[in-house]
């Protein structure tokens, strides 16, 4: 186990507390407990324009308690770890459940599933950084984006940041496991200006383990050049065409399966992909994946919100739709067996091809490159999709000019089934990870 020296609480004390808790209910007459132990602290430093604009530090504890009175279910929390505290928190809980409808599906995961061992993931990476040290680090960054053109003549500031925290979750199943873990971050967002024409991105890099940042100066550095480069933008005529989701972008489309195939839209009856297990809703080249135990990652996890152990699977295989993501409750709702996804998913995968970016964009020819969205136009039941959209116009294979104020519209069902190839540009900054990402055809509405 790493040293965790610098948090108020040892996993142990963290363990006793959850023990605590789980004697008190006990001894109340819950049926089951589950409760969350946690703390985590930080700080955040931003420069904007050589100045020190924000020194922030955080720390907070808490825990939170889930009981269950038969079929009824009540959740209490509190940041007090007193032991007075503890069990007022545990009784608010009862006295929740005691009032609330009875549910068939409430209770603990089976108790079978729980995970016995909690392996080393290599999560936790302390960054031993001094305000002065970050503020340094900013500064770099910042100066970096300004030496990049003289077009960049303002800033939205650069950002340093460093968290840490550690866990402990636990059931009347007898399981207990926890572990801590680190994310670190550094980002840059820059203003470009010509005439009268204003534009602004930027960039960042994010990792559990500092050596595992860009270099401040090349986050500020790509935050500026994509400023710039987004000058002079323009609308293109109404039509359809091949669309290209940058990588980081390409991302939320996996977000955006996740969703529908998630167990709280499908026992809603509120996703298009409902009764689509089996189903070929992707190229058979399509391959997904979940991968909760690569070590060091940002979204793995040897277990889930419920305790359920995780497992490697094939989310998407051939383009069909092996499973859905389930926690105990909704695969209860469903009839089905929990995929160990309480939480999220943890480390979802979209195999990449063999082109790069500029080989995607001569794939395509002639279309539109996204490298910004915005708004939330999704409809999940029946899979609309209408989103602004800022980016590029290419032509030829080559990117020819910016473009801005357009709308991309489509739906979710046909732009799932028309990729018709995934970059191996990967860029890692969460639990999905996809290479930039080639659909056949969506309408872009512009002039």
């Amino acid at each position: 186990m790493p040293e965790t020296a610098a948090f108020s609480y040892s996993s142990t004390a963290l363990q006793q507390l959850a023990d605590d808790v789980l004697k008190h209910a006990r001894a109340r007459g819950a049926s089951a407990c589950e409760v969350d132990v946690s703390e985590g602290f930080g700080q955040s430093v931003s420069v904007r324009c050589d100045e020190v604009e924000t020194i922030e530090f955080n720390r907070d504890k808490g825990i939170g308690v889930t009981i269950y009175a038969g079929q009824r279910k009540g959740y209490a929390s509190t940041s007090d770890f007193s032991p007075q505290a503890l069990r007022e928190t545990v009784d608010a809980a009862l006295n929740i459940a005691r009032f609330t409808a009875e549910d068939d599906c409430a209770g603990l995961a089976d108790a079978m599933l729980m995970a016995r061992a909690c392996p080393d993931l290599d999560l936790y990476h302390p960054w031993s950084l001094t305000v002065e040290e970050a503020i340094e680090t900013a500064r770099r960054c910042e100066q970096a984006a300004f030496d990049v053109s003289p077009l960049i003549d303002n800033s939205e500031g650069a950002t340093v940041s460093t968290q840490q925290a550690h866990f402990i979750s636990a059931n009347s199943h007898g399981f207990m496991g926890g572990y801590p873990t680190s994310r670190h971050y550094i980002a840059c967002s820059m203003i470009a200006g010509e005439q009268e024409a204003m534009q602004r991105d930027d960039w960042y890099t994010t990792h559990r383990n500092a050596a595992g940042l860009d270099a401040a100066e090349q986050v500020g550095r790509i935050a500026a050049e994509r400023a710039v480069a987004r000058l002079g933008g323009r609308k293109v005529k109404t039509g359809e065409f091949p669309v290209l989701f940058e990588a980081p972008l390409a991302a939320g489309l996996l977000g955006s399966l996740v969703h529908a195939a998630s167990g709280g839209a499908l026992y809603r009856k509120a996703s298009f992909l409902l009764n689509q297990l089996g189903q070929r809703i992707m190229p058979a080249f399509v391959q997904i994946a979940e991968r909760p135990l690569i070590p060091c990652a940002l979204g793995s996890a040897s277990f889930d919100s419920d305790g359920v152990a995780t497992r490697d699977s094939d989310v998407v295989r051939d383009g069909v739709l092996e499973r859905y993501f389930l926690s105990a409750y909704t695969a209860r709702k469903l009839g089905m067996q929990t995929t160990a996804n309480a939480g999220g998913s943890h480390n979802l995968i979209i195999e990449s091809g063999t082109l790069d970016f500029n080989g995607l964009l001569a794939q395509m020819d002639r279309g539109l490159l996204v490298t910004e969205l915005l708004g939330h136009g999704i409809n999940y039941v029946t899979g609309d999709y209408s989103r602004g959209a800022a980016g590029y116009w290419v032509e030829n294979g080559k990117i020819a000019y910016p473009v801005e104020e357009i709308t991309i519209a489509g739906n979710l069902r046909d732009m799932l089934a028309g990729i018709v190839a995934i970059g191996r540009d990967v860029q890692v900054r969460g639990s999905k990870q996809s290479g930039s990402i080639l659909l056949d055809r969506m309408t872009v509405a512009g002039n």
